[in-house]
């Protein structure tokens, strides 16, 4: 503070303590600028990264094996891992995965990144995908059933269950693919999204063939090869084949999905999912996804 005293006892030029303020506050202007760059360069030595940028990912809270507001999933695991090498840190927004996801997170501009998108997926633009996988049959290692072909005759005799995703056509392949063939009348479907109040709600179907509720089931490789691990009774999960019917594919590439127009980032995602690949592959491996 700058204290002004009367001209008869002091001899203070006109305006000078203003001027001596000024350069009092330019002086500690720029020793807190410089002491922030040594502390930063000090930071960078130390091996400890200064990050500003965000990576910013819509995800479901509830949705394990793929991800959970514990961040126990693999996608979170994955997520991580691309933070890192844009020396970013991850910032979730979570959003159950229903319909309308897309349209309130992503396209909304509430994240920049889901994970987890079947490559091609009309809603966002995708990466170059970081895995395949594909729908596969589960059943019973010890339960006298034996099954890798949605033409084996075995279908029509066994408790079947399928996950399904509404009443309006837009079930899951398998589900057509079971009822092109006639075989309705012994399947029980498993909704993709399932109760919501329960924990992961879509391991019900597999929870199905370890409690002996359904004989095969068909789900897609991710989810199985994740709960079948967990099961009190070993389980079997096979491909299922064909690899695809009549405009009906089975095994899909997986890849991150953005907003259309974002080329650079796009790039960016794409080398970081490229470095990380050995270590992505690992993360598949520990949680049981099965690939194609």
């Amino acid at each position: 503070m700058c204290f002004r005293f009367p001209r008869s006892r002091w001899s203070v030029a006109s305006g000078q303590c203003s001027v001596t303020l000024l350069f009092a506050l330019i002086v500690f202007a720029l020793s807190a600028s410089c002491a922030r760059l040594s502390e930063a360069r000090h930071a960078r030595q130390a091996g400890h990264s200064v990050r500003a940028r965000k990576l910013r990912v819509c995800a479901d809270p509830n949705n394990l094996p793929f991800s959970n507001e514990r961040l126990e999933g693999f996608e979170n695991k994955i997520a991580d891992l691309v933070a890192r090498e844009l020396n970013a840190d991850v910032e979730y927004t979570w959003w159950a995965q229903r319909r309308g996801f897309m349209r309130n997170t992503l396209k909304a501009g509430a994240c920049d990144v889901v994970m987890g998108l079947p490559r091609n997926f009309e809603m966002a633009q995708t990466t170059a995908p970081y895995y395949r996988s594909t729908y596969v049959f589960v059943y019973r290692r010890n339960g006298g059933v034996k099954i890798d072909s949605f033409d084996d005759p075995l279908l029509r005799k066994l408790k079947v269950g399928v996950q399904v995703i509404g009443d309006d056509g837009a079930n899951a392949p398998p589900a057509h693919a079971l009822s092109n063939r006639g075989i309705v009348g012994n399947v029980s479907g498993y909704p993709v999204y399932g109760d919501y109040a329960e924990e992961s709600p879509p391991a019900r179907i597999i929870n199905a063939v370890a409690s002996g509720d359904i004989d095969v089931a068909i789900a897609w490789g991710p989810l199985a090869g994740y709960f079948a691990k967990r099961q009190s009774v070993p389980l079997e999960i096979v491909a299922v084949s064909p690899r695809s019917d009549p405009s009906l594919p089975f095994t899909y590439d997986i890849s991150l999905g953005i907003r259309r127009g974002e080329s650079s980032f796009k790039e960016e995602l794409e080398h970081a999912l490229e470095r990380r690949h050995g270590e992505i592959q690992k993360i598949l491996d520990d949680y049981g996804v099965p690939r194609a």
